[in-house]
């Protein structure tokens, strides 16, 4: 069989090891040897010149949306159309994504190849969030896209089915995350007065009604309600108690119930002995942190750790408490890197500086989401970690962490699959090339 040979600088995903003019050797879908660089020695053997690059495992993405056929979100809202998750996984793919787990938590692993997609080179799973608190308050949430098979799915099926965690437990739109700034809430208020408002507008009017916590605290009174509709000119479309009501009537229907799904997720983590996804949010942070203490042998990975409705000192105080009691800390680039539609980077970077990311992740951002690579460039670029470090945050950091979706890559070494990406050394957001199981699927940043 033809060797695959890849010379140039290599960054293998530990955390560590940075290796100048090394070669890949590939055979198969399978990396066979690390080396010092070295000419082709068989006669048909490919080699190709990441000089002035730099090559890194490829990237695993343990908390995206958007990528499979049936119901998305923890909401189990309808499935993106055919068209729109081709797109999103080709996103991902051309920003050097070779292994993606699709954690909207409530679709079974067929619809990950269903009939309606055509086959990809981005390999893709799914996780189970399928307790019936989820499914109940997915249900008050949305539940246009829940069938019959989806509402009697059960963890133990899943897991035997294929599912790589569990999870994601709770979610934008069950826990008034960015989801009811996004789509929700900006829905409700367009249909009581008719005027789109911007998702920032939105999670302006719901924290003020609901505060960070969803729990009244620091609740603005209806005079406070008043001018902040006049701020954004719609003081002749609602009153403050028509706004309150518009977003209590939104956000808090499904909130009792996936706070009780958090638990229920812990509870089978512990007992099936899987990796599991929670939403960290302002209003989820001390249940988090209670059931990391109820529940110690669970595998919880604390998602999006740099949420919004955190303050930056609230996220690090969160993820302390949390790695104190062996809970996996996530963060995900949301749209805050260099889109920032919605959302800004001082979360991300405190989390960074302060030394508490174990992984790093594009979660959906309403589809904006940024990619992981420009996070990781962001990283390096502002001297936050040196760039092994940061590269290990998207590869050999969730193969530790998930071993069930990726204990057989995200490193560059021996025996592990061939799954392999080639980027500017000078931006590694700027990716040239992807090798998926040992076959080029993207080259010069076209997909092939």
């Amino acid at each position: 069989m033809d060797t695959v040979i890849v010379n140039g600088s290599l960054i293998t995903g530990d955390g560590i090891t940075f290796l100048e003019k090394a070669s890949v050797r590939i055979r198969g879908a399978m990396i066979v040897d690390v080396t010092p660089y070295q000419e082709a020695s068989n006669e048909g053997d490919r080699i190709i010149d990441a000089g002035g690059s730099v090559v890194l495992p490829g990237i695993v993405n343990a908390h995206a949306h958007g990528c499979i056929a049936g119901p998305s979100m923890p909401s189990g809202s309808l499935p993106l159309s055919a068209e729109d998750i081709s797109y999103q996984r080709n996103r991902h793919l051309l920003s050097g994504t070779t292994t993606l787990l699709n954690v909207c938590g409530l679709a079974t692993p067929d619809e990950i190849g269903s009939s309606v997609l055509a086959p990809h080179a981005l390999e893709v799973h799914v996780s189970t969030a399928h307790t019936p608190s989820s499914i109940a308050a997915a249900g008050i949430s949305d539940g246009a896209g829940l069938s019959a098979k989806h509402l009697s799915a059960t963890i133990d099926d899943m897991l035997a089915r294929g599912a790589k965690a569990l999870g994601e437990a709770g979610g934008g739109q069950t826990l008034g995350g960015g989801a009811q700034d996004y789509r929700y809430l900006p829905l409700a208020i367009e249909k009581a007065t008719g005027v789109a408002i911007h998702p920032k507008i939105a999670r302006l009017f719901k924290e003020a009604v609901l505060g960070r916590r969803l729990d009244g605290a620091a609740a603005a009174s209806n005079d406070e309600l008043d001018a902040l509709l006049a701020r954004h000119a719609l003081d002749g479309h609602l009153t403050a108690e028509q706004l309150r009501g518009i977003v209590v009537k939104t956000v808090m229907p499904p909130v009792h119930l996936a706070m009780r799904g958090l638990a229920e997720i812990a509870a089978q983590s512990e007992r099936v002995g899987m990796a599991a996804i929670f939403h960290n949010a302002a209003p989820t942070a001390a249940t988090l942190v209670q059931l990391a203490e109820t529940y110690p042998r669970a595998r919880m990975i604390a998602g999006h750790s740099n949420h919004p409705m955190f303050l930056p000192e609230e996220a690090a105080t969160t993820a302390r408490l949390l790695k104190d009691r062996g809970v996996t800390i996530d963060v995900s680039t949301l749209d805050c890197v260099t889109t920032r539609w919605r959302n800004g980077p001082e979360n991300l970077d405190h989390l960074a500086t302060e030394g508490l990311i174990d992984t790093l992740s594009t979660d959906f951002a309403g589809g904006d989401w940024d990619t992981i690579l420009s996070a990781i460039h962001r990283m390096i670029a502002k001297k936050h970690m040196p760039a092994p470090r940061a590269v290990a945050l998207a590869t050999g950091n969730v193969a530790k962490a998930i071993p069930e979706l990726a204990g057989d890559r995200g490193l560059i070494e021996r025996g592990k699959q061939a799954d392999i990406i080639i980027c500017d050394a000078h931006n590694f957001a700027r990716v040239r090339h992807v090798i998926a199981k040992g076959r080029l699927v993207v080259e010069d940043a076209r997909i092939l």
